[in-house]
């Protein structure tokens, strides 16, 4: 069973998804330097389900995502401003003591796939990135943050769900649900039944802040 430096985080990194950090602590800088002399170049990222980013006491999840630098940039002041890109999800068999940054015994998690896996998901992976598309836009116009409003995503199945999710309008306790889905089918179904959640609440806004109407181009298909 492989060990792996860990980088428990507020948020969750997809699989295929950019993440960029600026790293100051001092035990994250460390696990950066270890990174650059590892061949990998690999770390792993957690969500912190309680506690903080900086200082440690934390609770964290058992699912991760295994990211790979793909930029490091050293500042003058010793800190780090590194892109990292995810590259694949693991299970977290047990943590260990973090020295001096966390480091977790881990194994490489697979999506679950069907037989006719890609063929029976074309036709949801298009409905699903058209309403990521919309939601996003008028999550946009509601000045809430929101991810690109004109996105693609890939021909390939398992990359497109996690593609989808990272694109999508979600907090972090979503966003890990969506981490731990048994496949892309599984993954799909969370994320349209998050995105009904949230389509709701963007519309009962919209409609409370418009006086009670409600735009003619808002919530089609």
């Amino acid at each position: 069973m492989p060990y792996l430096a860990m980088f428990p985080l507020g948020s969750v990194l997809f699989p295929g998804a950019v993440l960029p950090l600026h790293v100051f602590e001092p035990r994250y800088r460390e696990l950066v330097q270890h990174c650059l002399d590892s061949d990998e170049h690999e770390f792993g990222v957690a969500l912190i389900t309680r506690g903080s980013e900086v200082g440690g006491g934390d609770i964290r999840s058992m699912v991760a995502t295994v990211a790979r630098l793909v930029q490091v940039a050293e500042l003058d002041d010793g800190h780090y401003a590194v892109i990292t890109v995810g590259t694949r999800r693991v299970r977290i068999e047990r943590w260990l003591e973090d020295d001096p940054y966390p480091i977790a015994e881990v194994h490489d998690w697979p999506d679950e796939l069907e037989q006719n896996t890609p063929r029976v998901l074309d036709h949801e992976l298009v409905a699903t990135l058209a309403r990521v598309r919309r939601i996003n836009a008028l999550a946009s116009e509601m000045g809430e943050r929101a991810g690109d409003v004109t996105p693609t995503i890939s021909s390939e199945a398992v990359l497109a769900t996690y593609q989808l999710c990272a694109l999508a309008p979600l907090g972090p306790a979503d966003q890990q649900r969506l981490l731990s889905a048994a496949g892309p089918t599984a993954r799909l179904v969370l994320l349209n039944d998050a995105l009904n959640d949230v389509e709701a609440l963007l519309l009962f806004r919209l409609q409370h802040e418009s006086g009670g109407e409600m735009p003619n181009d808002v919530g089609g298909p």
